[in-house]
C-alpha cells in the first residue's frame, strides 16, 4: 500500500487540476477540452493505452502491470450543468451559464490523482480501466459509452465510482448493497380542446380544470396503488397553458417524473398514469396524451464489488454501510447493471442553502481529495494484491 506521503504531496496538484477544470466547464457530450486535458495526462503518466471519442467524448486509459489478466473500472463524469455560477470564487466559471454544481470537476480530478499514483507506484498485479464518462447528468452518456462497446473493448469483473455528499459527515465513505440510487422515468401530459373566452366558457372546453384534477389524482398512484413500505415519488415539476388573462387556453403540458427502485414501478407508473389522464379527458370532453421516457434504471450494488468497496474504505477513513439509500438518479447504474460493482458517497460536511448538489452556490470541497485518493489505491492494491 501507499504510504499518504505521495497522496499529501499530489494533493495540491490534484486541487489545482479541479480548480482548471472547474473554470473551464462543458456541457454533455461537449466536453471536448475536458477530454483532451485527460488524454493528455494520461499519456504524461506513462499509461499503456489511451482511448478517445468513445460514446462521444468519452475517454478510457489502460494501466496494466505483472502477468494478472483480471480487470476492473474506475469512473468519473466529465460534464457540468446549466447552471449560472454565483459563487464568487477565483476560479468560478468563465462559460457564463455553465458550471461545475455536482461535483464532477473534483470527481474527474481525483481519477486523474489515481492514474497518477497508481502509475508510478504499480503496486498491484492486474489491469485496471479508468473510464471518464461524458452526459452523465441528462443524456445517459456511461449508456452510449456501453453502446459504443465500452465493456466489449475493456472487459471487466466490477466497475466502481464515488460522488461527493453534501450532509454526510467529512470523510466518510458509505456503501451499501442493493439499491443506493433510485430509477428515474420523465413523463408530459398534454389535455386539449376548444379555447373560449374566458367570459363565455361554455362555448369552449377548459384544460385548465383537467390539469388541476390531473395534479390531484395522480397522487393516488403513490398512496393507493403500491405497498406504503415501497418508495415512490411522482412529482409534476412544469405546468404551462395560456398566455392572455381573458382567454381559457385550449392546451395545457404538464411535466412530471417518477423516482423508485423497484423495477417493475416503471410500467406500473406509466399505465395508471395513462388512465388517470384519460379518464380526466373524457370527463371534461378533453384529449390526453401522455409521452412517457423511462430514464436511468436504479443503482444496485453487487454483493462482491460492494464488499471489496467497504474493505478498502476501512482501510482509507470511516465507512458507512446504514443509511437510507437516495431517490435521486444516476447514470452508473447502467454500467453496474451490465458489469455488477459499486457505487460509493464521500461525505463532504453539512452545506448551506443553495450549496447542495446543482445549487448555483454549490462549492466542492477539496478536503476529500487524500481520502479519495487513498480509497481509489487502497481498492485496486486490495483486488489486486503485487506477487
Amino acid at each position: 500500500m501507499l504510504h499518504n506521503d505521495p497522496i499529501a504531496a499530489l494533493t495540491p496538484e490534484v486541487i489545482a487540476w479541479r480548480h482548471h477544470i472547474h473554470s473551464n466547464p462543458e456541457l454533455g457530450f461537449d466536453e471536448n477540452e475536458t477530454a483532451r486535458f485527460i488524454a493528455e495526462k494520461l499519456r504524461a503518466f506513462g499509461f499503456d493505452e489511451v482511448h478517445e471519442g468513445i460514446g462521444g467524448t468519452g475517454v478510457v486509459g489502460v494501466l496494466r502491470n505483472g502477468a494478472g489478466t483480471r480487470a476492473i473500472g474506475l469512473r468519473a463524469e466529465l460534464d457540468a450543468l446549466p447552471v449560472v455560477e454565483r459563487t464568487g470564487l477565483p476560479y468560478a466559471s468563465r462559460n457564463e451559464g455553465v458550471m461545475h454544481a455536482c461535483g464532477h470537476d473534483g470527481h474527474t480530478a481525483m481519477l486523474l490523482g489515481a492514474a497518477r499514483l497508481l502509475s508510478q507506484s504499480r503496486a498491484f498485479d492486474g489491469i485496471v480501466y479508468f473510464i471518464f464518462q461524458p452526459a452523465e447528468e441528462n443524456e445517459g452518456g456511461s449508456l452510449r459509452m456501453i453502446e459504443d462497446g465500452l465493456f466489449r473493448r475493456f472487459p471487466v469483473e466490477a466497475m466502481y465510482a464515488v460522488h461527493n455528499w453534501p450532509g454526510a459527515r467529512l470523510g466518510t465513505i458509505a456503501a451499501r448493497v442493493g439499491a443506493q440510487m433510485a430509477a428515474v422515468d420523465n413523463f408530459e401530459v398534454t389535455f386539449e380542446g376548444l379555447g373560449a373566452h374566458a367570459a363565455m366558457p361554455q362555448l369552449g372546453d377548459d384544460p385548465i380544470l383537467a390539469a388541476g384534477a390531473f395534479v390531484q389524482a395522480v397522487q393516488r398512484i403513490v398512496s393507493r396503488s403500491v405497498d406504503p413500505q415501497s418508495a415512490l415519488v411522482v412529482s409534476l415539476t412544469q405546468i404551462h397553458g395560456g398566455n392572455v388573462g381573458n382567454i381559457v387556453p385550449g392546451k395545457v403540458w404538464l411535466q412530471g417524473t417518477c423516482r423508485f427502485f423497484e423495477p417493475g414501478h416503471s410500467d406500473h407508473c406509466e399505465k395508471l398514469i395513462g388512465e388517470i389522464a384519460g379518464g380526466i379527458a373524457a370527463a371534461h370532453a378533453l384529449k390526453a396524451t401522455l409521452d412517457y421516457h423511462k430514464g436511468y434504471p436504479p443503482l444496485i450494488n453487487t454483493a462482491d464489488a460492494t464488499a471489496r468497496a467497504i474493505a478498502a474504505a476501512a482501510a482509507t477513513e470511516n465507512v458507512s454501510t446504514e443509511f437510507s439509500p437516495s431517490l435521486g438518479c444516476e447514470d452508473f447504474a447502467f454500467m453496474i447493471r451490465e458489469a455488477g460493482g459499486c457505487y460509493a458517497w464521500v461525505g463532504v460536511g453539512d452545506v448551506g442553502p443553495g450549496e447542495g448538489l446543482h445549487g448555483d452556490r454549490y462549492v466542492f470541497n477539496d478536503e476529500i481529495v487524500p481520502t479519495v485518493l487513498r480509497y481509489y489505491v487502497n481498492l485496486v492494491e486490495q483486488t489486486f494484491p503485487a506477487s
